[in-house]
């Protein structure tokens, strides 16, 4: 495991967002879904793709809080602009489950 500096962590900007909008991306390399996030006034709406499909469906990630890092540079996923990277943990077979507060909290939340 590579140490960081604190100061290294603190670069990393981690936001807390509402799911907007989901639809699933079938021209993705691996099965994916789309999502736009709303992030609050200082940050606002970003989109992004996420392979999360094992264990959520569209329509069920609409109004789910989760986390993202949102200073990474936009990042091109086949004709899809992805702008943050939302955060997640594999299970114990690889597949990523979502990582959000377990309490409604105020979009554009930085973690602390």
């Amino acid at each position: 495991m590579a140490e960081i500096s604190f100061d290294d962590f603190l670069k990393v900007d981690v936001r807390v967002g509402t799911v907007l909008r989901a639809e699933p991306y079938p021209e993705a390399r691996k099965p994916a879904i789309k999502l736009w996030i709303d992030f609050g006034d200082d940050i606002g709406e970003k989109k992004t793709s996420a392979q999360i499909t094992v264990h959520y469906a569209p329509q069920a990630l609409v109004g789910r809080q989760v986390l993202a890092v949102v200073n990474f540079p936009p990042r091109q996923i086949g004709r899809f602009m992805s702008e943050v990277l939302v955060l997640g943990m594999p299970d114990e077979n690889g597949d990523v489950v979502l990582v959000g507060p377990d309490k409604q909290v105020p979009e554009g939340g930085r973690l602390h």
